[in-house]
């Protein structure tokens, strides 16, 4: 018997899907024993500063990354909506699992969803792509940094004069804590982040035997889907620390990719759409609508702010 490790994140979040990972696999591989092998990321350790000031190059995936490059693991899991879109030399993507719901949800205090909310209700999240949409969509609305696993949010929710808090669906959901939702915040006011509810897994690009292993754990649909909100991020040259929104649909036709860049106080927020069946050109297509709107000076104007 061999054992394969599993490199992770030590969060409760990115453990369950670590964990899910380890099972499924186990099932499908009895004759190996798979181990998780845990690590803090950089993210994971700088906790009292915005992500934006940080910089966002590997920020929950280098000591993952260089983990797999040192052969200390053989595959990492990650969230994909973290994962960078140009990989470290020698590290590929080899599986990408089936998506869950893509969407954020709004957590509020009291049951009153984002419309109903009163003038000047203060939010908590320290996504600059969720604070821009949310100013875009009410001017009123203020904003609070929150960082830390989902549980220390909900704390911090809890002990706060916070109106509520901005998550993503697919981590609430692995939680368990789908009756704390109070609304599934639509596209037209909030596009998900590139890659949002997807878990890739990361492998040596010369481990051919780990690539295969982990075949049946890799779904072509959400695959086709975020390849086109990766090409429109790496066209944007974008990160996940800046206002961008993305969300990548099948459809008979190939793939439907719509996309958002917005500045930073929701004054100027830009769409484009494309459709086909090549995933990367109309991410590219994608990007170059948003890029002729000039998304290229809002997103050069907010990185000269970090």
């Amino acid at each position: 018997m061999s054992i394969i490790r599993i490199g992770t994140r030590d969060s409760v979040l990115a453990l369950w899907q670590a964990e899910w990972v380890k099972s499924q696999l186990s099932v499908i591989y009895p004759e190996h024993e798979f181990m998780l092998v845990s690590m803090k990321t950089k993210g994971d350790k700088i906790l009292d500063v915005p992500l934006a000031k940080i910089g966002d190059k590997g920020l929950f995936t280098k000591e993952l990354e260089n983990g797999l490059l040192r052969g200390e693991i053989d595959l990492a899991v990650h969230s994909l909506k973290d994962l960078p879109t140009i990989l470290p030399e020698g590290l590929s993507i080899g599986a990408i699992c089936e998506r869950e719901e893509p969407r954020d949800v709004f957590l509020s205090k009291d049951g009153t969803r984002l419309e109903n909310l009163p003038e000047g209700s203060v939010i908590g999240t320290s996504s600059l792509r969720r604070k821009a949409q949310l100013q875009h969509y009410r001017a009123d609305l203020k904003f609070a940094d929150l960082r830390g696993n989902l549980q220390t949010r909900w704390r911090k929710l809890e002990e706060s004069s916070m109106a509520g808090i901005v998550l993503a669906y697919a981590g609430v959901k692995r939680l368990g804590w789908e009756e704390r939702i109070t609304e599934l915040i639509p596209e037209n006011i909030m596009l998900s982040a590139v890659g949002q509810g997807s878990i890739a897994i990361e492998i040596s690009a010369e481990r051919k035997e780990i690539l295969q292993l982990l075949n049946p754990l890799h779904h072509e649909e959400t695959s086709l889907a975020v390849r086109a909100e990766r090409a429109l991020m790496r066209r944007l040259e974008g990160g996940c620390q800046v206002p961008i929104g993305a969300l990548g649909i099948v459809s008979p036709n190939g793939v439907q990719l719509k996309g958002m860049v917005a500045s930073l106080d929701g004054q100027h927020l830009l769409r484009g759409s494309a459709e086909g069946k090549n995933p990367e050109e109309i991410g590219y297509n994608v990007a170059d609508q948003l890029i002729a709107q000039g998304a290229k000076d809002i997103l050069d104007q907010i990185r000269s702010l970090s």
